[in-house]
């Protein structure tokens, strides 16, 4: 089969591999009919999280049908359609009873202190990921949900990582009816805690981005844009707030920001200049006794951190890993309502068999390129989707 595979900082291909196979009895196997290219992919790529093991395939969006199942999958059988949570958990021990599925002590082979999720580190696992044709699913008596037919591939892609882990960030930053909100980043996690902040009450939600296309799907959704390569986005902030500084604040960026003013240019696999801007601004911008919740990736490398000026402002900072086996059931019952419709947000729809390219064209921040959808060839028009159709992902 066909996947896209890691050989090292800067080197993916499309590889052809064995298929996957039952290992264990909870175990499933999934032909993928639709999976993702997501900024924490574009981490492992560019060597600021790892370190990756030569050979894991990358991708942990996926959607499919179920093929195969292990003698101990009582809830799936062959042809069920389901969403594959990005993180792994076995269901049964006290972190995942607690509904803390990214926590989960039994998942991961080399032990409890990294969460265990596809197509990552070596720490992780490493699963072998999805973006591919067929995937095994550890634990699938635990992970997938099953789709109701009207629920498209276009929508249950961007439920398994990025909608959920959008959610949890607002949903830890406790907001409120009223409370005004800052989201650092505006790539597709950040829209969506943009959307999950106004589904929430949100009286005001400031987006900060400095690429042009984004900041418009931002504003398209509510969200009043601040590029922060036009004005200071600190400065702007505590004017708007008349000082006092934003109630809540969602670091959507992690390790990869840029500084201000300092060009990407064309430079392919380019790691951001600016490890720890977004939470340094997280803190200058947040009011006093307000919340800061960091769902953007870090590695353990990060040491440095503001903590005086957090301090002193009587801050709490909630962070981590999306359990997003917690918040899948309740998405999926939310587009299938037609409360949220998450694929308006989804702006590029490319074939499997063009992957690298579209890889190098999301790494790149081209115009347009918010969320890539990768699918196999009979399912797939290469087509670039544009502008959010009707303004925002919350339904009716």
């Amino acid at each position: 089969m066909r996947a896209v595979v890691y050989h090292g900082v800067g080197d993916i291909r499309l590889d052809d591999v064995p298929e996957p196979t039952i290992q264990d009895g909870n175990d499933a196997i999934v032909r993928l009919t639709a999976s993702a290219i997501c900024g924490t992919d574009l981490h492992f790529v560019r060597g600021t999280v790892g370190p990756m093991k030569p050979g894991t395939i990358l991708g942990h969006e996926g959607v499919g049908i179920v093929e195969e199942t292990g003698k101990d999958v009582r809830n799936l059988r062959k042809g069920d359609r389901v969403v594959i949570p990005s993180t792994i958990a076995c269901g049964t021990c006290t972190y995942c009873r607690s509904g803390w599925y990214s926590k989960c002590d039994a998942a991961n082979p080399n032990g409890p202190e990294n969460t265990a999720f596809y197509g990552g580190p070596e720490g992780s696992g490493p699963f072998q990921g999805l973006q591919a044709e067929y995937a095994r699913i550890p634990f699938a008596n635990v992970g997938p949900v099953k789709l109701p037919e009207h629920v498209s591939d276009d929508d249950a892609i961007l439920l398994s990582d990025i909608w959920t882990t959008a959610y949890f960030g607002a949903d830890m930053a406790h907001i409120e009816p009223g409370k005004s909100v800052a989201v650092f980043g505006c790539g597709p996690v950040g829209q969506f805690a943009i959307a999950s902040a106004l589904k929430l009450g949100a009286g005001r939600v400031f987006a900060i981005d400095t690429i042009a296309s984004r900041l418009e799907m931002a504003r398209a959704q509510g969200a009043e844009p601040i590029d922060f390569n036009a004005e200071d986005p600190v400065e702007a902030l505590k004017e708007a707030m008349k000082g006092s500084g934003v109630d809540r604040v969602i670091d959507a960026v992690g390790i990869d920001a840029e500084k201000p003013h300092d060009d990407q240019g064309s430079e392919l696999w380019r790691a951001g200049k600016g490890p720890g801007q977004a939470l340094a601004w997280a803190v200058e911008t947040v009011a006093k006794g307000g919340i800061i919740s960091v769902i953007g990736v870090y590695p353990p490398t990060l040491q440095e951190f503001p903590f005086g000026k957090a301090f002193g402002k009587n801050i709490t900072i909630r962070m981590g890993d999306c359990p997003h086996r917690r918040y899948l059931p309740h998405a999926v019952r939310s587009v299938a309502s037609g409360d949220i419709s998450p694929s308006k947000i989804l702006t590029n729809l490319e074939r499997m068999t063009d992957a690298i390219e579209a890889y190098k064209a999301f790494d790149l921040r081209k115009p347009g390129w918010i969320k890539v959808e990768l699918a196999p060839q009979d399912r797939a028009q290469t087509s670039e989707r544009g502008e959010v159709e009707s303004g925002t992902v919350i339904g009716r």
